[in-house]
């Protein structure tokens, strides 16, 4: 087996009828395709915001936090301006995934604000500046917002490639970003991501749906034309009920609605079983708050001689 090194994506493409895949699959989206209220805006901030609530939660949820969220705050600017326990208080109520999320969330907006003068940077190089948004992240609110993006490469893509080309399967790293670079039109990053994530999410899903879903590349994959649809591996969330995020979301759930809490006030407000000198008390507790403090969530401090928690403004 190869690894990415030994792929050449335009040796690779080479006798692939580029322009007609490309048209196939723009065709293929514009005639039909699922509707998010995301797809309809390119307001960086918006389309910021659905990318981080997309991380990890099924789109289906996702939809009624995004909604609910930029009716909360629907500008930068009002997102700069609110208060940070608020923010994390509404991730821990939707089960958005980490609140170190939401607080990166509110600090990027804080950034736009005040050391962009509201207007959102552009490229992918220059989103990466905001607190929280990695390479994904810039590249994709590039692409949906300014459409000046490269391809967006998520897990829905990457199975796609896997099964069209079989030379990706055989190499034991895939060139994934290079190959869906050399596949996208040039300066159609908006139209080319979304169809391509929609095919993958859509027809091309784990157990495929190829011809329910008219997928517009049967004629080039080599998954349809051998039925071998094996996919890359991809890594599986842990389940929430009973996790170490499930109490991170309590704990800032309870200090929301506190000014202050002791430990042993607030451990049965996270869970039930809470007692100070068990497995489950006031050293399982610290750990936790420790860790809420290193994401920026927490302060921790000593009152009275008694360890006292607090949501950090």
């Amino acid at each position: 087996m190869g690894d990415s090194d030994d792929l050449d994506p335009d040796a690779l493409l080479e006798d692939l009828d580029r322009e007609a895949v490309r048209e196939a699959l723009v065709a293929w989206y514009e005639t039909d395709h699922r509707s998010f209220p995301w797809r309809e805006t390119t307001d960086p901030y918006r389309v910021l915001v659905s990318e981080v609530m997309s991380q990890q939660t099924q789109l289906s949820r996702v939809v009624d936090a995004y909604e609910a969220f930029v009716e909360t705050w629907p500008t930068v600017e009002a997102l700069a301006a609110a208060d940070r326990s608020a923010v994390v208080a509404f991730w821990t109520d939707q089960r958005l995934g980490y609140n170190s999320r939401a607080r990166y969330l509110h600090e990027a907006a804080g950034q736009v604000v005040e050391e962009f003068d509201g207007a959102f940077p552009e490229t992918p190089d220059e989103l990466q500046a905001l607190m929280g948004v990695g390479p994904y992240t810039a590249n994709a609110v590039a692409s949906f917002a300014f459409d000046a993006g490269d391809a967006v490469v998520d897990t829905n893509v990457e199975r796609v490639l896997y099964r069209v080309f079989p030379a990706v399967r055989e190499a034991d790293d895939p060139p994934y970003e290079a190959l869906a670079n050399a596949l996208m039109p040039a300066g159609e990053s908006r139209v080319w991501n979304n169809a391509i994530m929609e095919l993958g999410g859509v027809a091309c899903q784990k157990t495929p749906r190829c011809d329910e879903a008219g997928c517009p590349w049967r004629t080039w994959c080599h998954a349809y034309e051998t039925g071998d649809f094996t996919a890359p591996d991809v890594p599986t969330q842990p389940a929430f009920e009973g996790s170490r995020r499930q109490f991170r979301g309590r704990a800032v759930r309870a200090l929301g609605e506190h000014d202050a809490l002791a430990l042993d006030d607030l451990g049965p407000k996270i869970r039930v079983d809470y007692a100070p000198e068990g497995d489950h008390g006031r050293e399982w507790l610290r750990g936790l708050l420790s860790d809420l403090a290193d994401d920026g969530l927490v302060e921790v401090a000593s009152r009275d001689g008694e360890t006292v928690a607090r949501l950090r403004a």
